[in-house]
Parts: C-alpha cells; sequence; structure tokens
C-alpha cells in the first residue's frame, strides 16, 4: 500500500498491505511468545529492557520525528515533543513495572488472603493516525510492563514509526513475538484482529463509530476494552482570566495538529463581558499563521488525508448555511507544498443545539459559545454527548475547582490545556469512551486480579 505525505499530497514510501492470515500468524506469535521466556522474566527485567528502549529512542529522537511529521503532516517540532514523550511513557512504566503488586486482605487469624495482578494475555492495540507513536506508546509500554505480549495495529495512513518501535524494542531485548505490528486497513487487519478469539484485551482509539463496531465485535468473544473516542472539549475562559495565558491556551488547544486531537480545546466558552476584546486579539493572531508542510515547522501543518480535508469542508459549510458566522477562515487553503491544508477558523455558533457545538469536526475549526458568568458556562460545558477533557481559565482556584467537580469530564486542566503528562490518567466518558490510559491505571489496565485465600 502507498503512504502519502499529507504536506504535498503525494506517496512517499509504500508497506505491507496485511490481513486475516497476517493477523492469524501474530497472534500465534503472541501467545506462543506469552507462554515462553517473556513468562519467566522478572518485573525488574522487564522494566531494564523498557528504560533500555527510552534510552535509544532519545538517541533516535531526530530519525523518528522526521518520519512521524512525513507520515502524518504534523509539524516537525509537535512530532520533536512528542518523542520526548514517548521517551518518557517507557520511561515511566519501566521503573513501575516492578511497582506492581497486590495486596494482604484481612480475614481474621485462621485465614491468610492476598489478590495479585497478573497480565491479562495478549493484548491487540488498534493506534489512530493523529498520534501514532505516542499513542502506541501510551498502550504498548504499559502493557509490556504488565507482562502482556502485543499485537499491534496502526492506521493505515501512518504506518511507519509503529514498525520502527517494534524494531527497536527488539533491538533492545524484547523477545520474539511479544510484540508484533500488522499493517493494513481498518477491514482487512483491523477487524480480524479486534475479532479474534485469542485476543484478550483491545484498546481502541478512534471514532464513535468506530468504536461501537468494536464493541460488538468483542462481545463475541466477552474480550475486555479500552475505548477512546473523542471528544468536543470545552475551554472555558471566564471574565477574571489571565487573558495572554488564555490567548496561548486558546491557540495550542485547537490549532495543535491542525486541530486533529480527540482532546482538542474545540469549542470556547467565552465570558460575554471579555468576549469582543477577546476575539479581536484571538482573531489577528490565527490571520497571522503561516501555512506550510510539517518539515518547515510553520503555524499550522496540513491535514492527514483528502477524505479528512473534505470532512472538515462539509462540516463547515453546513454550519455557514445554518446560519453560523465565520469570524475567521472558513475555506480550505492551498500551499506552495501542495497537500491538504486548512484555514485557521474560528466560528460564533448561535445555539448549543447546532451541530457545529455537537459535532466533533477534528480539524482546525474553533467554535465559540457566548455565555454570561460561571454557572451557563458550566451548563454550556456539559452539553454535548461527549466527556473527554475540560478546561477553564480564571484567576480564582475556588471557582475553577468547582467547575472541576462539577464538569463530566475524564480530565480537567486549569489555567494550561494540555497541562500534565504520562503520569496523569487520560480517558472518558458518555460518548468519548471509557478504561483509563497513562498513569498506574493505565498499568493496571492491562491485568487481572486474582484473589487467594488459604485456611491455616
Amino acid at each position: 500500500m502507498d503512504s502519502f505525505d499529507p504536506g504535498r499530497g503525494r506517496a512517499f514510501a509504500r508497506f505491507a498491505a496485511g490481513d486475516g492470515a497476517d493477523v492469524d500468524a501474530a497472534v500465534a506469535a503472541a501467545r506462543t511468545a506469552l507462554r515462553g521466556p517473556w513468562r519467566q522474566m522478572g518485573p525488574a527485567e522487564r522494566g531494564r529492557i523498557l528504560a533500555k528502549a527510552a534510552a535509544m529512542l532519545r538517541e533516535r529522537a531526530a530519525r523518528f520525528a522526521v518520519v512521524e511529521s512525513l507520515d502524518s503532516g504534523k509539524r516537525l517540532s509537535e512530532a520533536e515533543g512528542d518523542l520526548r514523550g514517548v521517551a518518557r511513557a517507557f520511561e515511566y512504566y519501566a521503573g513501575a513495572a516492578d511497582k506492581l503488586h497486590g495486596e494482604g486482605l484481612p480475614l481474621g487469624r485462621l485465614y491468610v488472603g492476598f489478590t495479585s495482578q497478573e497480565p491479562v494475555g495478549v493484548v491487540a492495540q488498534i493506534i489512530p493516525w493523529n498520534y501514532p507513536l505516542s499513542t502506541a506508546a501510551r498502550g504498548i509500554a504499559p502493557a509490556l510492563a504488565a507482562g502482556c505480549t502485543v499485537v499491534a495495529k496502526p492506521a493505515e495512513q501512518t504506518p511507519f514509526t509503529a514498525l520502527m518501535l517494534a524494531e527497536l524494542l527488539h533491538e533492545a531485548g524484547l523477545p520474539a513475538g511479544v510484540l508484533n505490528v500488522v499493517t493494513g486497513t481498518g477491514a482487512e487487519a483491523g477487524a480480524p484482529l479486534v475479532a479474534h478469539p485469542d485476543i484478550d484485551h483491545i484498546t481502541f482509539t478512534g471514532s464513535v463509530a468506530t468504536g461501537s463496531a468494536v464493541m460488538r465485535s468483542a462481545a463475541d468473544n466477552v474480550t475486555r476494552l479500552v475505548l477512546e473516542l473523542g471528544g468536543k472539549s470545552p475551554l472555558v475562559v471566564l471574565a477574571d482570566c489571565d487573558m495572554n495565558a488564555a490567548l496561548n491556551g486558546v491557540v495550542e488547544a485547537i490549532y495543535e495538529n491542525a486541530g486533529q486531537i480527540c482532546s482538542a480545546g474545540s469549542r470556547l466558552v467565552l465570558d460575554r463581558s471579555i468576549a469582543d476584546v477577546f476575539l479581536g486579539r484571538l482573531v489577528a493572531w490565527v490571520e497571522k499563521f503561516r501555512i506550510g508542510h510539517g518539515l518547515t515547522n510553520p503555524d499550522l501543518g496540513p491535514v492527514n488525508s483528502r477524505r479528512q480535508l473534505d470532512i472538515i469542508d462539509a462540516h463547515v459549510r453546513r454550519a455557514v448555511k445554518a446560519g453560523n458566522h465565520v469570524l475567521t477562515g472558513g475555506a480550505i487553503a492551498t500551499s506552495d507544498a501542495g497537500g491538504w491544508f486548512y484555514q485557521p477558523t474560528i466560528i460564533s455558533a448561535q445555539s448549543a443545539a447546532d451541530p457545529l457545538v455537537q459535532e466533533e469536526i477534528f480539524g482546525p475549526v474553533l467554535v465559540v459559545q457566548i455565555v454570561d458568568g460561571p454557572d451557563e458556562a458550566l451548563t454550556a460545558a456539559n452539553a454535548t454527548s461527549y466527556a473527554l477533557v475540560a478546561g477553564i481559565y480564571s484567576q480564582n482556584i475556588t471557582e475553577a475547582l468547582r467547575f472541576a467537580r462539577d464538569v463530566d469530564a475524564g480530565q480537567v486542566f486549569i489555567n494550561e490545556w494540555f497541562a500534565g503528562g504520562i503520569e496523569v490518567p487520560f480517558g472518558g466518558n458518555r460518548k468519548s469512551g471509557f478504561g483509563r490510559e497513562k498513569g498506574m491505571a493505565g498499568l493496571r489496565s492491562y491485568c487481572k486480579m486474582k484473589s487467594v485465600v488459604a485456611r491455616i
């Protein structure tokens, strides 16, 4: 299959189009490895392999970042930041591998009771195209730390860094069969993987529609799931905010990776008393953006595919037809590099019920909702079917913490969007999915608990 450079809109490399037979072979290899030397390896030794991989990733970060930028379209500086996060993820779970333990149970003098945490088994990882290496790492690293074996299916748009990561991990000492990567389409490789009876757990990141299909497929084998499905995340800016910090936060929240982030701050919920000044400054900033190929480190890079570009454009066209007001942008952009670009866009929504507010666009499109005060802001924040991330800018910490308490979201940012790191559990509620990745919660996602009781 061809892999395309989104910045030029042209194929730049080819990769294997895997199918059900390849999935069968990969799952069989993972099942065999689960019973082999990997099972006998102590947690500290697993940690040493992950630590070595972290060091190797830092040494080879430049190469990985260039490939990630070429394959996904993201700016090189963003890809370099992703690599730092990926290395840190392996470092974190290297340290956690020998800290995973059960608990003693207080059953009285006649009994000894305890729990243990065991690897869940063979794990399937379905990796999206927007953060190919980061998402792969946040699933693969804890799964390996827990003692699982893995079959990973990267998106057909962005296969290469997952293949490079598998090569690096085996070079770091991972036994054969412990990590397997099958490239190909969702229909030909992904569907057989999530339906495979020898898969013990699935971690899926992607759309609600595909996640629902994965759930139905997993149900036939009663396979465990972690689903991270997307969002329409509110970024609340109250009247007492630090305006410079809030402006920086809004720009980063929606325009990083051309808005192709499940946790993007795609809804600006803005207090009416500062709306004119805030939006004036925001529009002036965005209209100066330089658009270009990811390797040139522009202000805004391309979207991942022609298909995604058309989806974004269709969303905006419908919004304009419905009477929503475009403050800036609102059209497909051109670049000297060619490729698939969309103008950085800001649209003021007329109604909270509009699809513009309710549906995930997954592009560089910021939707503005004007509110009067904190209570209306909270109501607006909770008024979609998604509940992945929320954020607030306010210098009143009590007001901010009340918002964090009352908003429905898996993660809340206060005065900095994308705050935190691998240590912070991540995942959503409602249509944003369920289960958690990252942090120690992410490690426990790849474990099954066993209780043991002995009469003495």
